[in-house]
């Protein structure tokens, strides 16, 4: 899992991507059973993160995006 304690350094488009990879896994999720949602692989942004921590990151990353307009 990549460090995402400081959001403001990232680019728009880095957070308009990452928003977008947080929706696409979230949908995976509630579409999946467990055993069959796809592991993502160690170079993916969002490797190592569960259901709740994908919610917690994307409310962020929604309150970063509205803070530059």
């Amino acid at each position: 899992m990549k460090d995402y304690s400081d959001l403001s350094a990232l680019t728009d488009k880095k957070l308009r991507t990452l928003r977008n990879n947080i929706n696409n896994r979230l949908v995976s999720f509630k579409s999946n059973s467990e055993k069959s949602l796809k592991a993502l692989p160690p170079s993916h942004m969002l490797h190592g993160l569960d259901e709740a921590q994908c919610k917690a990151l994307l409310e962020r990353v929604f309150k970063e995006l509205k803070t530059r307009g």
